[in-house]
């Protein structure tokens, strides 16, 4: 925390104990949403709620869309029905499905009993698509026009309806069907003469989603074309909703924390760090863990299966960490790229043969050079240096061909994986750093004792 932030955090709590409820006020009409949230969550229970009520309506309906569900369940907890009504009706219908799929089944009762009709039915109607799909995170709060329609016309009907809307930037044009058919944006109202009908100005090519499409999907397409609006439809293509960039900066952030969960082989968790109790991060890391630990054992038995062989060249040993860590981080590295690719739509499972022959030339490249370096080490530093006399060329050779082969394999395993998880319908995040070193261990072993059979002779 800034010295700032502390200082107006202090000075906040001094106000408030001193009861200067205007000056308070004043102070917080002149933040930001964001900040005020943030600020309420650094509190004590005993200032938020007084504090909340001190807003203006429509920056405390921003205020509660900004705050963490902990502290949006304090202060509804504290509400009296009319307050609650208050900021339920000053909330976009996507905000308030947010606030319904964060609540407990009691607090989610008692908002949708102040809710009114029509906005408790649309709560329901987007509740009812599937999780993480465009219909799930898509509000119905948009300006609708006819083609018909003149530009003094439409401009008439974003002033009467617009205070309502999330966004009057991109106005939809749609037949008597609601069938969509194109698109307005308010610059090209205010330019055009006042008796141009939308059909004439209207951009009839128009992006849009499907409701049952995936969220990752919608924020893609804003990436790629960078729209602020975006128009969601059903099967019929009818509009039914539309998605904005507010939305999609959250959606972009939940699953690149979701993914980089899954590398880290983590179940993926909705709540903050801070928020997961001990128990919750327990359970969340535990599967992987204990997999990954089972799996493990299968590098044991690989060692255990040449353990005369090492007796006999037991300067070997001392270099199978490096081996097994070298090989892990080249199919780290390999797998990483890929699943990057991957989540911004530059690599498909048809590039794969393309994507493993640019990895085997990298493999070659790097694995020459580590080889390389390490013979160097091994026959000046390790036996000259450290002085470990069991080093000769052959162990070197030995040693130097088990690295190059094994970062060859772990670059063909890293890029491989991902590709074919994402062609089967599994998340290529799974196939990451955990996963793919376990494999490229039981490999690199592998290698390393035939290599050592072949040159050394042993077996």
């Amino acid at each position: 925390m800034t010295d700032s932030y502390e200082t107006l955090k202090a000075s906040i709590i001094a106000l408030s104990v001193a009861k200067k409820y205007a000056t308070l006020r004043d102070v917080l009409a002149t933040m930001n949403a964001p900040d005020i949230a943030s600020l309420f969550e650094d509190l004590e229970e005993v200032y938020v709620t007084r504090l909340f009520r001190l807003l203006p309506k429509e920056l405390a309906a921003d205020t509660f869309v900004e705050m963490d569900s902990d502290t949006q369940e304090l202060l509804i907890k504290g509400f009296s029905d009319n307050e609650l009504k208050e900021v339920i009706d000053e909330l976009y219908v996507d905000d308030a499905v947010d606030l319904v799929e964060e609540m407990p089944a009691n607090v989610v009762t008692r908002i949708l009993m102040q809710a009114d009709a029509e906005k408790r039915n649309l709560i329901n109607e987007i509740l009812r698509y599937p999780e993480d799909s465009a219909g799930s995170i898509m509000t119905t709060e948009y300006v609708e026009l006819r083609p018909k329609m003149t530009a003094e016309d439409a401009i008439r009907q974003i002033r009467r309806s617009g205070i309502e809307k999330e966004t009057i930037n991109t106005c939809y044009v749609t037949s008597k069907k609601r069938e969509l058919i194109g698109v307005v944006n308010i610059r090209q109202l205010i330019m055009a003469q006042s008796e141009v009908t939308m059909e004439e100005i209207m951009n009839g090519n128009v992006l849009s989603v499907k409701t049952t499409d995936d969220q990752e999907l919608v924020a893609q397409q804003f990436s790629h074309y960078n729209l602020i609006a975006m128009p969601v439809v059903d099967h019929e293509n009818r509009l039914v909703g539309i998605v904005t960039v507010d939305d999609v900066l959250d959606v972009i952030q939940e699953e690149t924390t979701e993914d980089i969960e899954k590398m880290a082989a983590i179940v993926p968790q909705d709540k903050p760090y801070l928020k997961q109790s001990i128990f919750e991060l327990w359970k969340s890391r535990m599967p992987w863990l204990l997999l990954l630990m089972i799996s493990a054992t299968f590098t044991g038995s690989i060692i255990n299966g040449f353990e005369n062989a090492l007796q006999k060249f037991s300067i070997l040993t001392g270099y199978i960490p490096m081996l097994m860590d070298t090989g892990g981080n080249s199919g780290s590295q390999a797998s990483v790229t890929v699943i990057r690719g991957i989540s911004l739509k530059e690599v498909d499972f048809e590039d794969l043969a393309k994507v493993i022959w640019k990895e085997i030339r990298v493999a070659l490249l790097c694995g020459l050079t580590l080889a390389g370096a390490n013979f160097v080490k091994l026959l000046t530093i390790d036996k000259y240096l450290l002085g470990l006399s069991g080093i000769s060329v052959s162990v070197a050779l030995t040693i130097c061909l088990t690295l190059l082969i094994t970062i060859a394999c772990a670059k063909i395993v890293g890029c491989t994986l991902p590709l074919l998880a994402y062609k089967i319908g599994f998340d290529p995040a799974v196939m990451a750093s955990p996963f793919i070193t376990t494999i490229v261990d039981a490999i690199s072993l592998l290698v390393y004792f035939k290599m050592a059979s072949l040159i050394l002779g042993i077996g």
